[in-house]
């Protein structure tokens, strides 16, 4: 469903606030939110970046924060939008 939807997007169709906010991300932070993106939950995200539980999830919290995204969902269009991921790979 995220690739039909950025499918009909202009390819440069990512919102400068969604780049900027995604800039402002630390490069953990962005690696979590790419994990998250791939539909990673915060006990693989963990085992992934061994790093415990508790870290993902502040790591979680933190971008959802930064990114003013209300649950995971939102976060991984955003992930989308700004160009973390690539919706072609």
């Amino acid at each position: 469903m995220i690739r039909q939807y950025i499918g009909v997007q202009p390819a440069s169709s990512s919102s400068s606030r969604d780049v900027a906010l995604a800039e402002q991300l630390t490069e953990r932070e962005r690696q979590v939110l790419v994990l998250i993106g791939q539909g990673r939950s915060n006990q693989e995200i963990a085992d992934l970046l061994v790093i415990a539980e508790s870290t993902a999830k502040t790591h979680v919290k933190r971008i959802m924060a930064k990114i003013d995204a209300r649950d995971r969902a939102q976060a991984v269009v955003f992930a989308y939008r700004s160009g973390l991921i690539n919706p072609h790979q």
